[in-house]
């Protein structure tokens, strides 16, 4: 199998993938008498046409990417991590509480000091599904989904007990669930209108996790862990170990998103402030290849469908749940195309079946 025939077959997949995904979200937009062009254009190209408009595409890349990151490290040692929205939550629990509890400590000591305790939250919160997976080898998936069910539950209490601002208490307010405006101490500066400083930490952490996986020790062990248990662990590596180290990590990372997002963009803590970022994050990291360099353009198209997806309602009345819908079609078709691309069997077989031909041919 030549190398050529490699790059040749992975992007004719992509590609396929591509036309798959455009003739679905079409028919559906077709079927329900939409404007199929517009409404493409409303989604994919109205969002680059002004400095505005791109500044909220990026802050919608800078937690898709973070959580990607955290995701891919995960996926790379053995490991699925689909508990994203749930460490997200927590660690935006976590950065609040520290922000609220030390309101007067000086920015350059509170801002580190709460994204601390944000990486904290989220990565004790990855913490339990990995060692439950590196000990007792309970299923990941089945354990990242019920703790985001317990993560946004106790995120919605936290909201309307303990963390509810003052203002929305007693008789005459409002009572809706949020904190109090968190201190200037904790806020990102910002480059550019809304645009924080956090798509900056986010290039860091992309060249972070590179340098990790892909240079060290530890990230040749974690890939190891993951490409191959079992030779793993005859070549003397704790897989156990790695397996709940890259969960840490993973959830870390999520928590670190849910603090960015917050001093960035929000400064309180809201309902629905996740904005399913940690589900869209697993399909980030899934389309960027799983890999940092990968991710940093996957994070952007996606920024850029989120927020194409809040423009549709306005400028061409297609629904905000058929634009989700169609969200949800190029995730399946997404996830399919690297199903695809990870079955070196059927690549063998195409190679097989197009040497048999040119072989038919000479």
């Amino acid at each position: 199998m030549t190398r050529i025939f490699k790059i040749a077959f992975k992007v004719a997949i992509i590609l396929i993938a591509a036309v798959v995904a455009v003739l679905i979200a079409s028919m559906i937009l077709w079927l329900i008498g939409a404007d199929v062009g517009a409404t493409f254009y409303t989604i994919c190209v109205v969002p680059l046409t002004n400095s505005l408009h791109l500044t909220e595409v990026l802050i919608r890349a800078v937690p898709l990417c973070i959580i990607a990151l955290g995701i891919t490290v995960a996926y790379r040692s053995g490991i699925i991590n689909i508990g994203a929205e749930g460490q997200m939550a927590i660690g935006i629990l976590a950065f609040t509480g520290v922000a609220l509890a030390f309101p007067s400590v000086p920015r350059p000591l509170l801002l580190p000091l709460a994204l601390l305790a944000a990486v904290i939250g989220g990565g004790l919160w990855g913490f339990i599904p990995g060692i439950l997976k590196a000990k007792l080898n309970v299923s990941e998936l089945l354990s990242t989904v019920m703790l985001n069910y317990i993560a946004a539950q106790f995120y919605s209490l936290c909201l309307r007990t303990i963390y509810l601002d003052p203002a929305e208490r007693g008789l005459g307010a409002a009572g809706t669930p949020q904190s109090m405006r968190l201190t200037e101490n904790v806020w990102l500066g910002r480059l550019s209108g809304r645009l924080h400083y956090g798509i900056i930490i986010a290039l860091v952490l992309a060249a972070a996790i590179f340098f990790l996986m892909w240079k060290t020790t530890a990230g040749f062990r974690m890939r190891a862990s993951g490409a191959e248990a079992r030779a793993a662990r005859y070549g003397g590596i704790n897989v156990s170990f790695y397996v709940a180290l890259a969960m840490v990590i993973s959830g870390a990372f999520s928590g670190l998103a849910g603090g960015i997002e917050i001093a960035g963009v929000h400064r309180r803590a809201i309902e629905g402030v996740t904005n399913n970022y940690g589900f869209s994050g697993v399909v980030v990291a899934l389309f960027g290849g799983l890999h940092p360099f990968g991710i940093i353009p996957a994070s952007f198209f996606f920024g850029l469908l989120i927020y194409g997806a809040t423009l549709a309602p306005s400028k061409v009345g297609v629904p905000a749940n058929i634009v989700q819908v169609m969200q949800g079609v190029i995730i399946i078709v997404i996830v399919t195309a690297q199903m695809v691309l990870s079955n070196t069997y059927f690549q063998d077989r195409v190679w097989r079946k197009i040497s048999h031909l040119m072989k038919k041919e000479a």
